[in-house]
């Protein structure tokens, strides 16, 4: 009975802190989408979701600024869309559309991002089945 009890317990102060994790994706403004073109700082191939992080040099010139776009789902979600942990690449020259933050500040949610040199998309939702 007391052990029956300790895991009940347990799992009721588990189960909190698993639900705060994850997060909604309201912060972004879906009704809008901004181009950037920038160099890859780092990926982040991460639970809850990746998080791909470019250094864009802004228009009036000066530094590059950090910009992170959070991508809306799992690495594993990732993985059945076809991208990899190495999709892209620190250095790499990216073009990405995002929903962007609500507030201001640096920062979206990944809508697509298109590899300079190659001309090679990745975007995220459902992998196009080739037709019979």
């Amino acid at each position: 009975m007391i052990r029956r009890r300790f895991l009940a317990l347990l799992l009721a102060a588990a189960a909190p802190s698993t639900a705060s994790a994850h997060h909604s994706f309201a912060m972004y403004d879906q009704t809008k989408v901004v181009s950037l073109t920038g160099a890859v700082k780092s990926f982040q191939w991460t639970n809850p979701h990746a998080v791909l992080w470019i250094l864009v040099a802004p228009t009036g010139g000066g530094p590059a600024e950090l910009w992170p776009a959070e991508l809306p789902t799992s690495p594993g979600n990732l993985t059945r869309m076809g991208w990899s942990k190495s999709s892209v690449n620190p250095g790499d020259k990216v073009t990405i559309e995002i929903n962007p933050l609500r507030d201001g500040r640096h920062g979206g949610s990944l809508k697509k991002v298109t590899l300079v040199d190659s001309g090679k998309v990745l975007t995220i939702g459902p992998v196009a089945q080739a037709k019979p």
